[in-house]
C-alpha cells in the first residue's frame, strides 16, 4: 500500500521536474505538460477511489489531460498568431 502512495506521489513529480528542465517555448507544448501532470494526478485519484486502479487511472488521466492540453494551447498560440 505505501509503494502505491509512494508512486502515486513520485512519478507526477519527476514528470513535473522534467518538465520544468525543458522549458516549453509556446503555450500548445506548456499547455500538453500541463495537462498531462494534471490528468495524471486526477486520473491516479479517481481510479484509486473507484475501484483502487490508481496506476491505469493515471495513465488515462495523463493522456486525455495531455490531448486537452495541447488542444487549449494550439487555440492560444493560433490567437496570438504564433501558427
Amino acid at each position: 500500500m505505501k509503494h502505491k502512495i509512494a508512486m502515486i506521489v513520485l512519478v507526477p513529480a519527476l514528470m513535473v521536474g522534467a518538465i520544468g528542465c525543458a522549458g516549453p517555448s509556446n503555450h500548445t507544448e506548456r499547455g500538453a505538460a500541463t495537462g498531462v501532470v494534471l490528468g495524471g494526478l486526477a486520473g491516479a485519484v479517481i481510479g484509486h477511489n473507484k475501484n483502487r486502479r490508481g496506476a491505469e487511472g493515471a495513465a488515462i488521466g495523463a493522456v486525455v489531460g495531455g490531448l486537452l492540453g495541447g488542444a487549449v494551447g494550439n487555440q492560444q498560440d493560433k490567437n496570438a498568431g504564433y501558427k
